[in-house]
């Protein structure tokens, strides 16, 4: 009787071991995930196209900042376009929300309007309109509209990059 209760005793604290042990490897399995703003925050460089009434103004090789705001938002800097007299200055955009579905980020703004000042030391209105950015892996693509100043017609931008590390 003395060796089953000495066996079923060892039984008992070998089940033990073993569950105490095999818990402690999902200890990874808690930890929490990174906000979605660190995710994507970065510099991207890649091939920014403007069409102005439908014909193609500029095609060139740019980078895009975003900058973490909070966990779930983002700005943006769209960097200077244009040459000489008709350049327009870095615009920021800020406070872009994100959401995650699967491995995709996306940012959408339906409009924001900001000033900045050009080279000549004056001040432009600029808006920024249907905004959109969509990050997978490491590339992302930035399409919006911009009226920049007292210009008429919106400049459409498409720009798709890939994260520098």
């Amino acid at each position: 009787m003395m060796k089953i209760k000495s066996f079923l005793m060892m039984m008992v604290a070998a089940v033990a071991l073993v569950m105490g042990v095999s818990s402690c490897s999902s200890d990874d399995d808690n930890e929490p995930e990174v906000a979605v703003a660190t995710q994507v925050a970065g510099s991207y460089t890649g091939n920014e196209v403007v069409m102005v009434m439908g014909d193609e103004s500029s095609n060139d090789t740019k980078t895009y900042q975003f900058v973490k705001a909070s966990d779930t938002s983002l700005n943006l800097t769209v960097p200077e376009m244009g040459m000489g007299g008709m350049t327009i200055p870095a615009l920021p955009v800020k406070n872009i929300p994100l959401t995650k579905n699967g491995n995709t980020i996306s940012g959408k703004l339906d409009n924001y309007t900001g000033t900045v000042t050009n080279a000549q030391g004056a001040e432009k209105a600029f808006t920024i309109s249907n905004l959109t950015i969509l990050f997978s892996d490491k590339t992302a693509v930035v399409t919006f509209s911009l009226k920049y100043g007292t210009m008429p017609m919106a400049m459409e931008t498409t720009f798709t990059g890939t994260k520098k590390d």
